[in-house]
């Protein structure tokens, strides 16, 4: 595993809340949540509505900069039981009995359109969770029902612009994923690809106007080794497909496989509309 000097900012975090404090891995990924925290200009005292939370990483993160007055919600349509090698479930009681755990609630099995809320939160947050959306229109709905309850909106996504070659292998699996789910049913993290520009365009259909957009660098994640070591695991299940589709999952799969770059993680990009 690629070294990763941790950030003032990410051992402050680790020594508040001792959080990920043996867990080497979660720590890299706590240090690019943080960044991606920051980038969103999440404020002491907001009310932060989060979509797609899985595990916590960024809903620690958010419950951090949110401060003791703040509250962060916390949704995510699987169930507390989904995930590996620690569930949901056992991820976010961890986070929970920690000191930031009076300023989080999570809801499980819990999809956006079916959240009520007699309040308008601050701003909701998609870190890194469109990519589960299985089509356009169900991200477009999603957005238009969280018009309605927040005030702004921050969205990160992988950015699929790689501007390096090591960042290709990363862009090949998350395509080979996004191809998978098409075509053989399945709960993975990648159910379709959305590029930045068609994101844009859901949000303003929704009724948001973009502020500031940015890139937060994420090359030293872990996240392109993962996706990559997935697609391969699942190369056998494309031998039923269309033909086409065989062809175009094998040009995939030679591009990502035939690299003699060490593989990088994309980058991520950042929205922030209102």
């Amino acid at each position: 595993m690629t070294v990763v000097e941790l950030t003032n900012k990410t051992k402050a975090f680790l020594f508040a809340y001792n959080l990920f404090a043996k867990d080497e891995i979660q720590q890299i990924q706590l240090q690019h949540r943080l960044n991606l925290t920051e980038a969103f200009g999440i404020k002491e005292g907001m009310s932060v509505l989060e979509i797609g939370c899985g595990q916590g990483d960024t809903t620690a993160a958010l419950a951090d900069a949110a401060g003791q007055t703040g509250k962060v919600i916390a949704l995510d349509s699987a169930s507390r039981h989904y995930g590996a090698p620690k569930t949901l479930g056992q991820a976010t009681d961890k986070i929970k009995s920690s000191v930031l755990g009076d300023r989080i609630t999570f809801h499980f099995e819990m999809d956006v359109e079916l959240f009520e809320s007699s309040e308008q939160f601050d701003v909701a947050v998609l870190s890194h969770s469109s990519w589960y959306f299985q089509r356009p229109e169900d991200l477009l709905l999603s957005f238009k029902k969280l018009r309605k309850i927040a005030k702004s909106i921050c969205i990160a996504e992988w950015d699929i612009d790689f501007t390096h070659l090591s960042q290709r292998s990363h862009f090949c699996a998350a395509s080979i994923l996004a191809l998978h789910s098409n075509f053989v049913k399945n709960d993975g993290n990648i159910q379709n690809l959305f590029h930045k520009n068609q994101i844009r365009q859901l949000l303003n259909q929704a009724g948001f106007q973009i502020e500031t957009e940015g890139i937060v660098d994420a090359t030293y994640l872990q996240d392109a080794q993962w996706e990559m070591s997935y697609a391969n695991s699942i190369r056998k299940e494309f031998a039923n497909v269309p033909p086409m589709i065989q062809t175009l999952a094998t040009t995939y799969y030679e591009l990502m496989n035939g690299s003699n770059e060490n593989e990088r993680s994309l980058n991520s990009f950042i929205l922030r509309a209102k």
